[in-house]
């Protein structure tokens, strides 16, 4: 049995443990499974051949991010061994300069940290992409979102009573990890992004609270992207990354229609934009810098520009419920990572 150089602790039960673990804020909240030395070396046996036992630095304290820590908290979380490299990979992608991660933790914005699986791995670990995607009963996707926001709050030095300042959150703080629906008549996400589509990829967001979308009257693409107008609105202007998540009764009747992700891109950005007036009578001011200027004509578009948007498949094959995912910072400061796994 390997050798760890974490500190060790000796209790009698494992009631015990989580009390303790709980106490010291080293939890999420939620009982976890202790980390015994046996445990965690299975965890750690998944990767014999990783060439350091550094993933990355915590990017304010410059806190070294290890191995094991990452192994440690994922056996906490409940996974398997087998979820270990996506989690490790995962935890090296929210570590990427890029992402921002001490901005998101600190922020009293409220992200959660929305981790998406494709590829060939997403299926091998049964990572759910249907019916209730962003809710409970699937381990892989409950305990390695949770592994995930174990490992921010026991590396970067804070306990979850510091790390998190959140005016309100939002439940995918404690887990959201999901894959996409295996019907969607599209490419997936990594390939959109230029991987192969034999490879398998981790992608993470920092995504504020989503946003419901229901049309379940129209088949027409134009018809059914209206119905988005409104909660994109919602989010401000002059977004840099905006996740819309299409449910596969959406997606299908626009695909039907001959339509792709281009498409719907170009129209989204082409619909969602007013005035500054009427952004101005909201809690965004797109004049602002220009002192607030009352009855201000010129229009200003939600997104950048079409590519703004990320346009992904998941959820159930019944019911015409679609989300708008908004993230930290206008998707601007902090910039989604896609990673191989």
């Amino acid at each position: 049995m390997a050798e760890l150089s974490s500190n060790s602790f000796e209790f009698e039960t494992d009631s015990d443990v989580i009390e303790y673990f709980i106490t010291k804020g080293w939890t999420d909240g939620l009982p976890i499974i202790p980390p015994t030395i046996e445990r965690v070396t299975k965890f750690l046996e998944t990767i014999p051949n990783i060439s350091s036992d550094v993933i990355g630095h915590e990017p304010v304290k410059n806190r070294e991010i290890t191995v094991e820590k990452i192994a440690i908290n994922a056996v906490m979380a409940g996974c398997l061994p087998e979820y270990f490299p996506v989690i490790l990979k995962t935890v090296e992608s929210i570590l990427e300069p890029d992402f921002d991660l001490h901005a998101i933790t600190s922020s009293t914005m409220g992200a959660g940290i929305l981790t998406v699986i494709t590829g060939p791995i997403a299926s091998q670990i049964k990572l759910h992409g249907g019916t209730s995607v962003f809710g409970p009963g699937h381990r892989a996707n409950a305990t390695i979102g949770r592994a995930v926001r174990l490992s921010i709050i026991n590396t970067t030095g804070s306990n979850s009573n510091q790390i998190d300042k959140a005016t309100l959150g939002h439940a995918g703080k404690y887990t959201w990890c999901i894959t996409e629906n295996s019907n969607s008549p599209w490419a997936s996400l990594h390939e959109d992004r230029g991987f192969k589509p034999t490879d398998s990829t981790t992608s993470v967001f920092a995504g504020l609270s989503p946003i419901q979308v229901s049309n379940h009257h129209s088949q027409e693409p134009e018809k059914i992207l209206r119905s988005f107008r409104d909660a994109l609105f919602t989010i401000g202007p002059n977004q840099g990354e905006i996740v819309i998540i299409l449910c596969p009764e959406h997606a299908t009747h626009i695909s039907n229609s001959g339509w792709d992700k281009t498409q719907i891109k170009d129209y989204l950005y082409d619909i969602s934009i007013r005035s500054n007036d009427d952004w101005n009578q909201g809690s965004y001011a797109p004049s602002a810098s220009q002192g607030g200027v009352a009855n201000d004509t010129k229009l200003t578009n939600v997104a950048l520009g079409p590519d703004a948007f990320t346009i992904m498949v998941a959820g159930g094959n019944a019911g015409a419920f679609s989300s708008v995912i908004p993230l930290w910072g206008g998707g601007s400061r902090s910039k989604s990572i896609t990673k191989v796994i």
